[in-house]
């Protein structure tokens, strides 16, 4: 095979539900090449799709919706593309959502619902994302790394695959799952883009995976 030269082509998805900025920097400070996509049409071309995004779930959706995103995107997962979801980019992944009702894209089984027994909400700043196993999403990042959150509700997964697409852990009152992984699938709860040293080196490590196989994905 030969390898792969070019800077990787990362397409972040422009649904109006979040700072692109920071996110836009960090990949570009990792080597990739840059492209917002304002329609579903947008996608093509990229080695890695990335959606961000704060909000709820609802006007998320309906803004996905009028953008003509929600069957790219699905396509996409369903094709085992590399895919990162960050933040609400990971909680629209899930069945539904608890905050308003939304009926989200339902790649993973699961529903994003309420920080439980939680000391404050929002869940603002840095905390400890505990793995359950290797990723190379994590390579030269400490075990025990914090990173940024910032957040009221949680996917939570369900079903036969639930715990193996479990990645990471958090507690904030009770645990939740801050990170899943499926294929070449990876979604975070917390901003890498916003979590100093450690965040951009994830970044960099997904940057790397852009264009890698899946097998590369699945390695430790």
């Amino acid at each position: 095979m030969t390898p792969h030269t070019e800077s990787p082509v990362v397409v972040v998805v422009d649904y109006g539900a979040g700072n692109l900025v920071s996110i836009d920097q960090a990949l570009t400070a990792a080597g990739a090449g840059v492209r917002l996509a304002t329609s579903g049409a947008d996608i093509d071309g990229a080695d890695l799709l990335v959606v961000p995004g704060v909000g709820a779930a609802q006007p998320a959706m309906e803004r996905l919706r009028a953008g003509g995103f929600i069957d790219p995107i699905r396509a996409w997962i369903d094709a085992d593309r590399p895919f990162l979801g960050i933040c609400l980019g990971l909680q629209l992944l899930y069945e539904g959502s608890d905050e308003d009702g939304a009926v989200t894209l339902g790649v993973l089984e699961g529903r994003t619902v309420r920080l439980e027994d939680a000391p404050t909400l929002p869940h603002i700043g840095w905390n400890q994302v505990v793995r359950r196993r290797p990723h190379p999403a994590f390579r030269g990042v400490a075990a025990d790394a914090d990173f940024y959150f910032v957040h009221s509700y949680v996917g939570r997964p369900t079903g036969a695959n639930a715990e193996a697409a479990a990645l990471a852990d958090t507690d904030h009152g009770g645990r939740f799952v801050s990170a899943v992984a499926r294929g070449r699938l990876l979604g975070v709860q917390f901003h890498p883009e916003r979590s100093g040293a450690d965040g951009l080196r994830l970044v960099a490590n997904v940057v790397a995976l852009a264009t890698a196989d899946a097998r590369t994905w699945s390695a430790a």
